[in-house]
């Protein structure tokens, strides 16, 4: 069942529309809140009235002309699940570009919950090579594809290109929401490159983007755990997730152990600088006083930190490598960590500020287990999978 769940079902322009009535009531009977969003010539195929009247709310239908200054900005904070029904050939294209010049695509990018879509078309057009390579990269970006499937299609001609009935469609949201498997657990989630001082200007840092901590904290959160985000990178918005801006090291170490002290998990995916100038200047250093020199001195192992509380939360540690990720095996035994995700950042799709990554799973006695490229997103539910199985097992 789906009750509370937030889905927003968008429909593009494809005789296949008029099976988004169908799927819209079929959720509502599942207990959802459900809103909708169109293109200009999907209301060519259904009229906006009849979601309207299914739905309690009034679709979007343009990205100008509401009384919303952003209604797709809105709409997508607001979706826990995004299903385009159908999924036509020009609006995959769109997607799979990033190109949001109608309400929908526009919705669906600026979205950072789970996507799905239902591709409906002719089979030649599902067939072409760019509608497949379209397709696939959509896959790997995370999005969900359901069908299609084969049959009679609008032009009396049978074969693939059919969108699948709405009760499979009602099934993949359920797939795609999942259990609320960590409902009421409590996690801290580090993210984003710690920054340390030289000067009032300057500072020693990284290039982590945050998007891994961040993925990690919104599909905790989904799943319904109560998330305390550290971080020094703009975070997501979720009802579930409790921001704490940090800047520095020590910072992070302070807020981190404070919100571990009371975590059942803690997964730390921010990349913390090991060292600091241990003399910050109290004004710039000018070029005309000379080359500086630059002492150094360790920061806190927040990490070390969080594994050494008694009765502390199940941890999960991040290793960035460059090359072989072998020194991650042993840095997961050194630490004391019960799962370790590592990482060659200097692998392409699989570095700092990237939407992918290709990480290697490393559990507590050593053993690894090789994740194929996928995006960020796909690498937080993957793991959090492996957590929750973890966690049960040990209280078993």
């Amino acid at each position: 069942m789906l009750e509370q769940r937030r889905i927003v079902v968008a429909v593009t322009g494809g005789v296949a529309a008029f099976k988004a009535a169908y799927l819209v009531r079929r959720l509502i009977e599942q207990g959802a809140e459900v809103r909708t969003v169109m293109t200009q010539t999907a209301t060519q195929f259904i009229g906006p009235a009849t979601l309207a009247a299914l739905s309690g709310h009034a679709p979007v239908t343009s990205l100008f002309g509401d009384d919303s200054v952003s209604p797709h900005t809105e709409l997508a904070q607001w979706a826990e699940v995004i299903v385009v029904a159908p999924a036509t050939t020009a609006t995959i294209a769109r997607l799979a570009h990033g190109i949001s010049e109608d309400a929908v695509s526009a919705t669906v990018v600026a979205a950072r919950c789970p996507v799905i879509i239902a591709p409906a078309m002719h089979t030649e057009m599902w067939e072409y090579p760019a509608t497949q390579r379209n397709v696939a990269q959509l896959a790997a970006d995370g999005v969900i594809i359901a069908g299609p499937t084969e049959g009679v299609l609008a032009g009396g001609d049978s074969g693939a290109g059919r969108m699948v009935e709405p009760e499979e469609i009602v099934a993949a949201v359920s797939r795609a929401l999942g259990v609320r498997d960590l409902d009421g657990v409590s996690v801290v989630v580090t993210a984003g490159g710690t920054r340390e001082p030289i000067d009032p200007v300057r500072y020693v840092g990284n290039r982590s983007s945050g998007k891994m901590g961040n993925a990690i904290a919104l599909d905790a959160a989904r799943r319904g755990a109560m998330v305390t985000l550290v971080t020094t990178a703009p975070a997501p918005t979720h009802p579930n997730i409790a921001v704490l801006e940090v800047e520095t090291a020590q910072q992070m170490a302070e807020a981190t152990w404070e919100a571990a002290a009371t975590a059942q998990v803690a997964v730390f995916a921010a990349a913390v600088a090991d060292f600091r100038p241990s003399d910050v200047s109290a004004g710039k250093i000018r070029r005309a006083e000379g080359l500086p020199t630059v002492t150094f001195e360790p920061t806190p192992d927040v990490l070390k930190g969080v594994v050494e509380m008694p009765d502390g939360p199940f941890v999960v540690g991040f290793a960035a490598e460059v090359g072989s990720v072998d020194a991650a095996v042993d840095k997961a035994q050194r630490k004391g960590v019960d799962l370790l995700i590592a990482n060659d950042v200097a692998k392409a799709g699989s570095g700092f500020g990237t939407d992918t990554n290709e990480v290697t799973l490393v559990r507590s006695d050593g053993s690894t287990e090789s994740w194929e490229l996928m995006s960020k997103a796909a690498v937080a539910r993957r793991l959090w999978d492996v957590v929750v199985a973890q966690r049960l097992a040990g209280a078993s």
